[in-house]
């Protein structure tokens, strides 16, 4: 457990001193200021572009519109950066080396994938939390009546499918010795999934469920989660559990 807590406390060092404090929490900062604003105004500023054309026929923005943009996002920008900035998570340190001088100490592999694991959680669950009471609050701004049940809801469950892919990409990691060819096989997975979701009983039972859940989450509308929460969590245990098999057979 000691070797773990160095292991962890390394790596979150790393993100405080590095480049990957910034990004995706700042691609979710910029999230959460632009939606509101954007929900609020899109409408009237295309009443202004188009005149007589969308005069009438849009209505008037709601709480809902800026939870759409929250959701959408999370669940495009913030996806995207987040897969490419955890692509040489693992491979990065066996390039340069740094991984052979860890791992001459009395750690594990297996713990030196969980603290990669771990440390990015605790980054992205901390940074996602916080953005999501900063777009609660601004919405209130222009929709008062705004809840806070569906914006919870949905960045919980975008939380749990970004969580996969982090497994996703720390597998992809472990295996190849190219962060790009690690950030291509979480891209790949993310798309696959998006894909099957186009039928039925993959969103019923499988984590493709997820990847649309914020948004009916978001809208407050009903929808039924628990066997892709479910589905999720396993498979994202079985990936991580593969990342430390894989890593552990493989040659520093």
């Amino acid at each position: 457990m000691r070797s773990f807590g160095a292991l962890l406390a390394k790596d979150l060092l790393e993100i405080v001193r590095t480049w990957r404090i910034w990004v995706v929490p700042g691609i979710l900062l910029f999230s959460a200021v632009s939606g509101p604003p954007t929900a609020a105004y899109t409408a009237e500023l295309l009443a202004s572009l188009g005149g007589d054309v969308f005069a009438g026929m849009l209505p008037d923005p709601t709480w809902v519109d800026s939870y759409a943009q929250w959701t959408k996002n999370l669940s495009q920008l913030v996806v995207f950066a987040l897969i490419i900035a955890l692509g040489g998570a693992i491979s990065g340190e066996k390039r340069v080396g740094t991984s052979i001088m860890v791992l001459t100490k009395p750690v594990s592999r297996a713990g030196f994938v969980l603290a990669k694991f771990v440390s990015t959680a605790i980054l992205l669950v901390a940074a996602t939390a916080l953005t999501m009471l900063i777009t609660w609050g601004l919405t209130l701004i222009w929709f008062p009546d705004a809840p806070f049940g569906p914006l919870v809801a949905a960045t919980a469950a975008w939380l749990l499918f970004a969580l996969l892919l982090v497994a996703v990409v720390l597998l992809g990691s472990a295996a190849v010795d190219s962060g790009a060819g690690a950030a291509g096989i979480g891209l790949g997975f993310f798309f696959l999934l998006m894909l099957s979701g186009i039928w039925g009983p993959m969103m019923r039972w499988t984590p493709a469920g997820m990847a649309s859940a914020p948004a009916a989450l978001g809208a407050d509308l009903e929808v039924e989660v628990l066997w892709p929460a479910v589905t999720t969590a396993i498979l994202t245990a079985v990936l991580v559990w593969a990342a430390v098999k894989v890593f552990e057979r493989r040659e520093l």
